[in-house]
């Protein structure tokens, strides 16, 4: 195998992510007796797949309205116009917009879908004036207002 190739994700790879994507904080060697490894093998496996790119980030999920942002909108943004330049300058002003916590470029009836977290209705209402309505290429936009938030997290199958 080459010097910078990476093994495949193996089952013991995935029992580990399966554990250790609910709570970075659980030891490794809890991990191992879980999925049947020694601490330093579930150590050196962890440490593989952040090189890897399989841990993409290992972060604390902050809960919203205890931090005074109870607003989360789901928004369908139309462009007029699509090319390649204009589809990245979008791509880049979502990703500098702090109230923008997720989006994606999609097919069906937006271009793109946001989800947009705010402390209040003004303060979204502030955030489309300066961010969507102030874009000549942004066609049009709708908004989902969420009224709960019944399951929100970034664990994967495994």
């Amino acid at each position: 195998m080459p010097m910078d190739a990476q093994p495949p994700i193996d089952a013991f790879d995935r029992k580990i992510l399966a554990r250790y994507q609910h709570g970075t904080l659980v030891s490794a060697a809890a991990i191992g007796a879980e999925v049947g490894l020694s601490a330093a093998a579930v150590q050196r496996r962890l440490k593989r797949l952040r090189a890897s790119g399989a841990i993409e980030a290992e972060v604390a999920q902050l809960s919203p309205r205890a931090l005074g942002l109870p607003v989360t909108c789901i928004v369908g943004v139309d462009l007029r116009v699509e090319t390649s330049a204009e589809l990245a300058r979008f791509k880049n002003r979502m990703g500098t917009r702090a109230e923008v916590q997720q989006c994606y470029y999609v097919t069906g009836q937006a271009d793109f879908v946001l989800v947009v977290i705010a402390a209040s209705m003004e303060d979204y209402e502030a955030f489309t004036r300066e961010t969507l309505l102030a874009d000549e290429n942004v066609q049009g936009f709708t908004t989902h207002v969420v009224l709960d938030r019944v399951k929100s997290g970034t664990s994967l199958p495994l």
